[in-house]
């Protein structure tokens, strides 16, 4: 039989991706080009960024085998550790080993303000409600506003695993673009004069305190919201290696060589549910829009908090470290720092406010342990008769 060059030549085109290319695949690598813009032109967030990006861009890759929905592709193995809850609290561990909470320890008032900075999740939980998102999908929404990826992802695969893409996308987004975000707010909302306070110097915390800590808030939290046991117990586990001072080796692994790994598997994974099939839906611009009105409000809310402890303390502290109760560690200190010297150059904010921002990752963590306790499925344990009342009210809402 005759093979002609023309017949080679169209088997050839067949066998190639861009024979079965779609017009959303295109779109979605087009997505991942800008993903990877941001991250090495304009460096925002780029070790997460840069893999998400470069994740989504495989799995648009036709005939490729790299989604994570085909078995036999590669992003299918990496995926299995964010489907069953194994990397984001990996990631705990290594952020529990990099952080020291000897500066919220040191002020436990900013406790406070890592709590009030979680104002945007229950906002926006309720605002994705009213738009049409059922109460899980809402709660996997609303955590976008503690600015925690990881806890993002987690809350995701627990409650909306089909909604994992775009809410992960706009959680890492969100964090990589806290300098141009959270600026704004901030002068917005504060006074000149207020941004000028100088805080007193922090008191030095004994190595005790320090040890005990992550003991008593994993016996604590765990036993009051055992669903977020994998993630607070992950973060305190980190950070006893920090400070007991007889691990030094684990401590090394798992704020290095550890948290680095499992930062590049986890960012493929989550660029790999960014498929065009679902991505590309009318979902996906709701929780962007939900996302930037849920850290805004975060944002917000740590700052009107803070002119409230500013008051009541006769002007003792600075509410531009509200701001940093969002759980970006240790960029949103690090904003707090910037805008304080903008006022007074010689303002130093950053570890008065890494107390906040500290306190704003446990913050995080209790309320997807809250939303998972409310929201989960009815195979998942219990608090459904909850989730059905709040629903009910929420509908009654909408219907006024």
């Amino acid at each position: 039989m005759e093979f002609s060059f023309s017949q080679a030549a169209v088997q050839i085109l067949k066998s190639t991706g861009f024979s079965v290319l779609t017009g959303g695949e295109v779109v979605m690598m087009a997505v991942a080009c800008g993903l990877l813009y941001l991250a090495i032109w304009k460096q925002f967030e780029p070790l997460l960024l840069l893999p998400i990006g470069f994740g989504c861009l495989l799995a648009n890759i036709p005939l490729g085998m790299m989604g994570n929905s085909d078995p036999d592709g590669l992003l299918y193995f990496f995926y299995f550790g964010v489907k069953h809850e194994i990397l984001p609290p990996l990631i705990f561990l290594g952020v529990g080993a990099l952080t020291d909470f000897g500066p919220m320890l040191a002020n436990p008032i900013t406790l406070l303000l890592g709590a009030a900075a979680q104002f945007g999740v229950y906002t926006t939980l309720i605002g994705a409600v009213l738009l049409g998102f059922t109460l899980p999908e809402a709660g996997a929404i609303g955590i976008i506003g503690g600015a925690d990826g990881p806890t993002s992802i987690f809350l995701a695969t627990k409650l909306a695993p089909h909604l994992l893409g775009p809410i992960a996308v706009a959680a890492y987004s969100y964090m990589s673009l806290v300098p141009l975000i959270q600026p704004p707010i901030m002068k917005w909302l504060t006074p000149e004069h207020e941004r000028k306070i100088r805080m007193e110097q922090l008191k030095p915390i004994s190595k005790e305190v320090k040890v005990l800590f992550p003991i008593v808030v994993t016996i604590v939290c765990c036993l009051m919201l055992p669903g977020v046991t994998p993630l607070i117990g992950m973060l305190m586990l980190g950070n006893l290696f920090r400070e007991s001072g007889v691990t030094k080796r684990l401590h090394e692994t798992s704020e290095t060589h550890l948290i680095n790994i499992v930062t590049i598997l986890l960012a493929l994974a989550v660029g790999s549910s960014m498929s065009a099939d679902s991505f590309l839906r009318w979902e996906t611009i709701k929780i962007i829009i939900l996302g930037l009105f849920a850290f805004a409000t975060a944002t917000a809310g740590g700052i009107l908090f803070g002119r409230l402890m500013c008051k009541l303390s006769g002007g003792k502290i600075n509410p531009l470290i509200g701001s940093a109760g969002v759980s970006a560690v240790p960029m949103a200190a690090r904003v707090s720092q910037k805008v304080g010297a903008e006022a007074d150059s010689k303002n130093y904010l950053l570890m008065h406010a890494m107390g906040p921002n500290v306190a704003g990752v446990i913050g995080t963590a209790v309320a997807a342990g809250v939303f998972v306790s409310l929201f989960s499925p009815p195979d998942a344990g219990t608090g459904n008769a909850a989730a059905e009342a709040i629903h009910q009210t929420f509908n009654l809402i909408a219907a006024k």
